[in-house]
């Protein structure tokens, strides 16, 4: 988290967070596992509403993200929702 800018980042494991890309359900279990899925999808999104009434900006990237990107946009949106005087960075 970047309290002073209010911008708060995740980073989501694709199967923790079933990523539309990457997640599959396993063979076993699958209705307990597809239940704890949805169950911390719903928590997530929960999470960002809370969040973002608070005046907080939310980002979240997948674990299979080129971190470099991620790490680009997060000091972007830091950047852009700074309050106070520029460092220059």
């Amino acid at each position: 988290m970047f309290s002073r800018s209010k911008v708060a980042v995740f980073v989501d494991g694709c199967f923790w967070h079933g990523c539309p890309e990457h997640y599959k359900t396993p063979s076993r279990n699958s209705k307990y596992w597809s239940t704890k899925i949805q169950g911390n999808i719903a928590r997530d999104r929960d999470t960002d509403a809370k969040l973002e009434a608070g005046g907080w900006t939310v980002i979240r990237a997948w674990e299979h993200e080129r971190p470099e990107l991620v790490a680009d946009w997060v000091a972007c949106v830091v950047r852009s929702t700074s309050q106070g005087p520029s460092r220059g960075k």
